[in-house]
């Protein structure tokens, strides 16, 4: 029979190739159309690959962290309808009907036991194992053709996979000669390396400095809790508000500073030697997910009002979270907000989302003693910790720019009169 080749298609503009992130189907697996059997990552996105039509595989291009040239040869099936690799017997054995006995000697007669070594039966190109197994070696991350199967004619059975892990663990054990060290070899893959691989171009590449000023919060905190007592009810023909945090408020603090610092608002191409200064802010916002560190992109940052901008920055993380988020929703930022909440700490040092030229981080808000007016009084305090690209960016300006960013935080009436 004829064998299906399927191609890697294009899966962004201007990609040469994508990651393998997740085999979904192993080799001898029927699936029919529209199963999906991969995911592979483009840029920051995570994409579903989904099979063209009905057979089984029996052929994959790589493992799972390998790479793949777009137009390149992904999977290979054999067309049509058949039975799961796991479901082929040996040709010398009589597979029972089903609800009826199989046929036995009429003299009990014990069966001659077959070790597992004896005449394997031949399954083109997989290995014999039980759906669930399958399944259970995908999650471990074992390949069964590496595991010896101990059950009938050759069989993988959920002890192979015990063992094939405790091997595992024993040959790690073993390199660090210290019994009670149980390490754990994680291949670094997907959005995980593609962070890793950003993070360090942008080190190399961009000389930072950070830039560090507190902010006295009290005011916009006692607005912001003011708004949010009223939040929970109607809010007219727009519906339910939702509750704000810090988060609208900077964003409309970075939007009015833009407006006097527009190199800020840029993206460096360090191989053409242009800085590309946009007029729309396009506001990166880093999301925390189960995978790792995604930018989703709030567009024209300046035509949101604090709820609409709450409301779609809560979207974008959802998004990201449960990695729903498209390719257009990741790119086009000019320039980040990175944040941990109530983790935040004192300070940091941010890096810079390249290739844009800056990174506003903010830390955590705590309850500080303050002189006002030559009286030592509480006051909600929090740190700003922005990086800058010192290649394009100075760093009078970077003060600057900061400055006016907590003069707008710190006076929040002037969010609505700048």
């Amino acid at each position: 029979m004829s064998e299906y080749t399927m191609k890697l298609h294009d899966v962004g503009e201007g990609v040469a190739e994508a990651e393998i992130v997740e085999w979904r189907v192993a080799v001898g697996d029927l699936v029919t159309e529209d199963d999906v059997i991969a995911e592979v990552m483009s840029d920051k996105a995570t994409i579903e690959l989904y099979a063209p039509l009905t057979g089984t595989v029996t052929w994959l291009a790589g493992e799972a962290g390998d790479t793949v040239a777009i137009g390149a040869d992904l999977v290979r099936f054999t067309p049509g309808p058949g039975p799961d690799a796991s479901d082929i017997v040996a040709p010398d054995i009589a597979a029972p009907v089903p609800d009826e006995p199989v046929p036995v000697a009429p003299v009990p007669v014990a069966p001659v036991p077959v070790a597992p070594v004896s005449v394997p039966p031949v399954v083109e190109g997989g290995t014999l194992a039980a759906p669930a197994v399958r399944l259970r070696a995908r999650q471990l991350g074992i390949e069964l053709a590496g595991v010896s199967g101990s059950g009938p004619h050759g069989r993988v059975v959920h002890a192979d996979l015990d063992a094939a892990m405790t091997a595992r663990t024993g040959a790690a054990v073993s390199i660090c000669n210290d019994e009670n060290d149980g390490i754990e070899a994680i291949k670094v893959i997907g959005l995980r390396r593609n962070i890793a691989e950003r993070m360090q171009a942008a080190k190399r590449r961009i000389p930072h400095f950070t830039y560090v000023e507190e902010v006295d919060m009290t005011e916009l905190e006692r607005l912001r809790r003011h708004l949010n007592t009223g939040s929970s009810g109607s809010g007219g023909a727009s519906g339910t508000r939702p509750k704000l945090t810090v988060l609208p408020f900077l964003i409309r603090a970075i939007v009015i500073a833009v407006g006097d610092h527009p190199e800020m608002n840029a993206r460096f191409d360090d191989e053409a030697g242009f800085v590309n200064r946009h007029r729309e802010v396009h506001l990166g916002i880093a999301v925390q997910t189960p995978r790792g560190l995604m930018v989703p992109v709030l567009r024209s940052a300046g035509h949101h009002d604090l709820w609409s901008a709450a409301t779609e920055v809560a979207r974008l993380s959802e998004a990201a979270r449960t990695n729903t988020i498209t390719l257009p929703e990741l790119n086009g930022s000019t320039i980040t907000i990175t944040s941990l909440g109530a983790l935040g700490g004192i300070v940091s040092t941010p890096v810079i989302n390249a290739p844009e030229v800056a990174i506003i981080g903010v830390n955590k808000i705590s309850t500080r003693p303050v002189y006002v007016d030559g009286v030592l009084v509480p006051r909600e305090m929090m740190n700003l910790s922005s990086s800058f690209d010192h290649r394009v960016i100075d760093g009078s300006d970077a003060a600057a720019f900061v400055q006016q960013i907590k003069v707008v935080l710190e006076t929040p009436a002037l969010a609505w009169v700048s």
